[in-house]
């Protein structure tokens, strides 16, 4: 399943949150709702604001892009809809798919580790924690460098 919950920062301009998970013969524990609720609030702890949400089902995700072109054109009319300038993908993203997805949307493309890594920079207080966010920061973009 793919979890698409679409994000406004700030009340300004938006982003978009993306989340694929396993097929029915992998099924996991959790459902594709608790997954978007999951979604919504790793984006809410870095203040952004849900403003609509949508569930798409992936049935052999795309090594170039994840999506299908037919659903990369159906997101990048929901992009522009709402006037998206980040899209948020709720899982590992490659670093292919990640350049070819922000050149089909034109906005900036930011999958869950990268998520993840900003919510810990913006609550890191210590000078060691600052630190060890950058490391981890600089690792994770080492190898999205393409």
């Amino acid at each position: 399943m793919v979890v698409v919950p679409v994000l406004h920062l700030n009340g300004k301009n938006g982003t978009l949150a993306v989340r694929r998970g396993k097929g029915p013969r992998g099924a996991t524990l959790h459902s594709p709702e608790d997954r978007l609720t999951e979604a919504v609030g790793l984006a809410e702890a870095i203040d952004l604001e849900v403003c609509a949400k949508l569930v798409v089902s992936v049935a052999r995700p795309q090594p170039a892009t994840l999506f299908g072109s037919g659903k990369v054109e159906e997101l990048k009319e929901l992009v522009a809809r709402h006037e998206a300038d980040l899209v948020v993908v709720d899982h590992a993203v490659t670093p292919i798919q990640q350049r070819n997805l922000e050149r089909a949307w034109n906005t900036k493309v930011l999958d869950r580790t990268g998520l993840i890594l900003e919510i810990f920079g913006r609550r890191a207080r210590t000078r060691e924690g600052r630190l060890q966010v950058e490391l981890a920061h600089l690792t994770y973009q080492k190898s999205r460098l393409v």
